[in-house]
C-alpha cells in the first residue's frame, strides 16, 4: 500500500469536505484496512461494518489529523485497532448469542472455498490466541505486506522493536498452528 503521489493534495481537500477526495482516499485504503480487521474478528460481516465506522471515523478526525502524527495509512490502521478492541469491548458487555455467519453461494468450487474459509477460520483462531500487538504486527507484516516503517508508525515502537517482536510472534504464531511453515504459508496466502 503506496501512499499516493499527490495524497497530501487530496488530504488538503479532504480536509475541507471534498468529497470526491473523500471518495478516493476510501478508494485507496478501504480493502487493506478491511483485509487487517477481517483477520481480527470473527467474521467478514463483522469486518464490512468495523471498516465503515473506521472511515466514518476517518471524515469526522480528518480536520485535526496532521501528517507530522504518523502517514495517512498508519493513521488508518491506529483507527482500525480501536475499532476492533471498541468490538470486542462491546461484545464482552453484550449478553446475546452472535447471528451466524452467511456465506455466499459460490458454485464455481465449492471445495476450494471450503479448504478456504477452514485455513482462514484455523488462522483467525491461532491469531487470536496471540497477544494483541503480535496479531496487529502480523497482519501489517505479512497480509498487508506494509514494511517494518510503517508497522513501526501504526504501533508506535522503534523499527529494531518491531522486527525483534515479529521474530517472537512468529514462533508464537507456529506453536499454535503448529507448524513454522503453514504458519508463514497462513500469513502470505499461500496454499499449504
Amino acid at each position: 500500500m503506496q501512499p499516493l503521489p499527490d495524497e497530501q493534495q487530496l488530504i488538503s481537500r479532504a480536509k475541507q469536505g471534498d468529497k470526491n477526495a473523500i471518495s478516493t482516499l476510501y478508494r485507496v485504503y478501504v480493502q487493506a484496512i478491511f483485509r487487517y480487521i477481517s483477520y481480527r474478528v470473527e467474521s467478514d460481516a463483522v469486518a464490512e461494518d468495523l471498516t465503515g465506522e473506521v472511515f466514518l471515523h476517518m471524515v469526522q478526525a480528518l480536520p485535526r489529523y496532521q501528517q507530522t502524527q504518523a502517514p495517512l495509512g498508519a493513521w488508518l490502521f491506529r483507527i482500525a485497532a480501536n475499532q476492533v478492541a471498541d468490538h470486542y469491548r462491546r461484545k464482552r458487555r453484550a449478553t446475546s448469542e452472535p447471528i451466524p455467519d452467511s456465506q455466499p453461494d459460490d458454485a464455481t468450487d465449492p471445495f476450494g472455498k471450503v479448504e478456504d474459509e477452514e485455513e482462514r477460520a484455523q488462522l483467525r483462531a491461532a491469531l487470536k490466541a496471540l497477544p494483541e500487538d503480535y496479531q496487529t504486527l502480523l497482519i501489517l507484516r505479512f497480509m498487508q505486506q506494509l514494511p517494518h516503517s510503517e508497522v513501526a508508525a501504526v504501533m508506535r515502537k522503534s523499527e529494531a522493536a518491531i522486527r525483534v517482536m515479529q521474530h517472537r510472534a512468529l514462533k508464537a504464531l507456529a506453536k499454535a498452528i503448529g507448524s513454522p511453515t503453514k504458519a508463514r504459508g497462513y500469513l502470505r496466502g499461500e496454499e499449504t
